[in-house]
This record gives structure tokens, C-alpha cells and sequence, in this order.
């Protein structure tokens, strides 16, 4: 599903920042894996080269079988709205939408009709436990149902892969465990590829695979 071989990014400027080093990962489909690090040590960037928020200097990297290399922002865009779904540790969610008008978003863009992409949505909030909350703004829901929310905005394409940067940094430790339940159980029920950044050892350990990433480099797998 992911293959990166000997992927390198540096950042430009008076001292330039070498952020990721000879970078050689493999994530199978249907696996649930961190990347965990201290700040700083190229966690965010090298999620961010997975989903095609960011490019790469040298190496290659393949997505589901296709090399994802030097790419005009329209096709990165369509290669992001069909293949990967993103959860942010801030939830990015349009303050002045609704829960269920922020799940729809995604859809919006691939031109689904209103009717459908509201029946979509709503699916995707009930999945959640949130059909309840669909008609409430971000304002007016917990952190817990923030994330809920940006989950199922996540999942409302089908994306075949999952990126979560940081998603249980923002709450508390009851609620970071219930989002860690719905990770792991959308994992097992639909095999669908989730990989989570995380400076948090227990949300590692919940993981399949725990990749360690220190100074740019992959230091271990496990």
C-alpha cells in the first residue's frame, strides 16, 4: 500500500534543515501503525509526504502502486480527496458549518449531489454515535465529539488509507481512549490502512506496528 525507499527533505534557508534522511518504510494494506518521535524529529513532515501534503527532495514513494512524484497541486488534490482520509489533532473543522455540513465537505469537492453527500454524511455521523449532534456547530459539541466528527469527515470517501496526526493530542486520557477504540475497531471491521503520528506511548502500544523515527531516521520497527 505505502512504499518510501531512500526518501530524503530538506528544508531551504540560511542553515538548511535536512528533516528526513534515507527514509525506507513499507505500510501493508489493512495495517494500523504509529510513527512515533520527539518533536522535531521529522514525524509530522514524513506524514505529511505520505499524504500529499508536502513533497520530497530524492528517494521514491509509492501509493498503492503508483509513484507519487513531483505532481501539479490538481492531481495531488485528486490523488488526496479519492485515496487518504486526514484526522488532525485540532480537528479542522469550519466553525460557521454544521457537524453534519463539516462530514459532507470532502464530498462537495467530488461533486456529489447535496442529497446524496447529506445521506452520506449522516451515515458516517451514526457510525459515530453522533446522528444526535448533526445540526450542532463545532461550538457546541466536547472535544471527544470534535474528533468523532473529523473521523467521520474522514471516512465519508472511503479512502482506502487513514493518516491521523497527533488525533488524541487535544483530549484527555478517557477520551483519547474511546478514539483509540474507534481506530482500532474501524481497523479490524473494514481492514482499512491507518497511520497515526503520536508522541503518546499508549496510543503506540495499541497500534500493530510502532515505527520510531529520531533525527529524520527510522531507528526501529516494532
Amino acid at each position: 500500500m505505502i512504499r518510501l525507499h531512500d526518501v530524503n527533505k530538506t528544508y531551504p534557508g540560511a542553515v538548511p534543515l535536512h528533516v528526513l534522511k534515507g527514509i525506507n518504510l513499507e505500510i501493508r494494506k489493512g495495517e494500523l501503525v504509529s510513527i512515533m518521535g520527539a518533536s522535531g524529529s521529522g514525524k509530522s513532515t514524513l506524514l505529511n509526504i505520505l499524504g500529499i501534503l508536502d513533497n520530497y527532495d530524492s528517494g521514491e514513494y509509492f501509493l498503492n502502486g503508483t509513484l507519487i512524484k513531483d505532481l501539479g497541486e490538481n492531481r495531488a488534490a485528486e490523488f488526496r480527496n479519492r485515496m487518504i482520509g486526514f484526522v488532525f489533532q485540532s480537528f479542522n473543522l469550519i466553525n460557521y458549518k454544521n457537524a453534519l455540513e463539516n462530514v459532507a465537505l470532502p464530498l462537495f469537492y467530488q461533486g456529489v449531489s447535496r442529497k446524496k453527500r447529506n445521506t452520506l454524511a449522516m451515515e458516517q455521523l451514526e457510525r459515530m454515535g453522533l446522528a444526535d449532534r448533526a445540526t450542532h456547530l463545532p461550538g457546541e459539541l466536547s472535544g471527544g465529539q470534535k474528533q468523532r466528527v473529523a473521523i467521520a469527515r474522514a471516512l465519508v470517501t472511503n479512502p482506502d488509507i487513514i493518516l491521523a496526526d497527533e488525533p488524541t493530542g487535544a483530549l484527555d486520557s478517557r477520551t483519547s481512549a474511546d478514539v483509540m477504540d474507534i481506530f482500532k475497531t474501524l481497523n479490524r471491521d473494514t481492514g482499512m490502512t491507518t497511520v497515526i503520528v503520536t508522541h503518546d506511548p499508549n496510543v503506540g502500544a495499541q497500534t500493530d506496528r510502532i515505527i520510531r523515527i529520531s533525527d529524520g531516521k527510522i531507528i526501529t520497527e516494532a
